[in-house]
């Protein structure tokens, strides 16, 4: 059992170059999902699992008020799994078959208005390099729209102030190129000129873009606890999520009249339905403002 799970994941690592942080969520699926079939249920071998077995599994997890979200993914990491199985003949069949994904209720994700987008980026206090890494962390993220993970994962050779671009890779190792806005190129070229050098380590040289103050690179974790903190001290109350500047970035965009088409390749969405949900979010936003000052609304 632990040898197939092991052997699924360098599967997803090398064949898929998923993420360390999607592994990582594949990997918990799968093992408890195994501990299920082969300790509760008592079951011997992946041959005895049968499409019962996995609904037996599925309504364990709603039974734990697990959401319908988080359920779906967790049948996707099995489908994938028995697939794989499937495919490397360590199993004769596949019980995924006939198991029906959970009807999702779509949330419209969050996001700040430009008010509050500026409270945040001036939140930090750049008397400190900390506060000056931390404002162009913020001002980067709202200008590009990336990801936290791809954000920490930025190194000094993938940004290009003078050309006004910055070169990410998304999920699979996919890369892609979004431009800087003004703001952004000059708080990263503050960052770089006077800050980032207080906080290196001269035993430990690392090509990261933003590091800590041992000299390492910043964690996501890390990042996240900072955003949070500034939301704080911007008087920020809206639940906050680590995409929020990304979801804000997108929908300041469409706002405004961007191509849907250009904001799906900034994001690095392969699918530009997901990307269609900004709209949704536009059009509610815009419903919202007439209603609020609309004289006969």
């Amino acid at each position: 059992m632990k040898d197939a799970i092991a052997d699924y994941i360098h599967f997803l690592r090398v064949e898929r170059q998923l993420s360390e942080n999607t592994l990582q969520s594949y990997e918990r699926d799968i093992k408890d999902y195994s501990k299920d079939i082969f300790e509760t249920q008592q079951l011997e071998t992946f041959d005895d699992i049968d499409r019962f077995h996995i609904l037996q599994y599925l309504q364990s997890l709603r039974n734990k008020g697990i959401s319908a979200r988080t359920v779906s993914r967790h049948i996707s990491s099995i489908r994938s799994f028995h697939q794989f199985l499937l495919r490397e003949k360590r199993c004769d069949h596949d019980p995924t078959v006939h198991i029906e994904m959970p009807k999702i209720e779509q949330k419209l994700p969050k996001v700040l208005s430009i008010e509050e987008i500026d409270r945040l980026i001036a939140a930090p206090n750049v008397a400190k390099p900390q506060g000056v890494r931390d404002r162009a962390m913020l001002e980067l993220l709202y200008a590009t729209g990336m990801r936290v993970s791809e954000c920490i994962e930025l190194n000094l050779d993938d940004i290009h102030l003078t050309m006004g671009f910055v070169r990410v890779f998304g999920k699979g190792g996919k890369e892609r190129i979004i431009p800087l806005g003004g703001s952004a190129i000059e708080v990263c070229t503050n960052y770089l000129n006077k800050a980032r050098f207080q906080l290196e380590n001269a035993k430990l040289r690392t090509e990261a873009l933003f590091i800590n103050q041992r000299g390492k690179r910043l964690t996501r974790q890390g990042c996240w606890k900072l955003m949070k903190g500034y939301a704080e001290k911007a008087g920020i109350e809206k639940e906050l999520t680590p995409h929020i500047l990304r979801h804000s970035f997108a929908t300041h965009l469409i706002e405004n009249g961007a191509d849907l088409r250009a904001v799906q390749e900034m994001l690095g969405h392969a699918d530009i339905a997901t990307t269609q949900i900004y709209t949704h979010i536009s059009k509610t936003r815009l419903s919202e403002v007439y209603k609020q000052f609309h004289p006969r609304a």
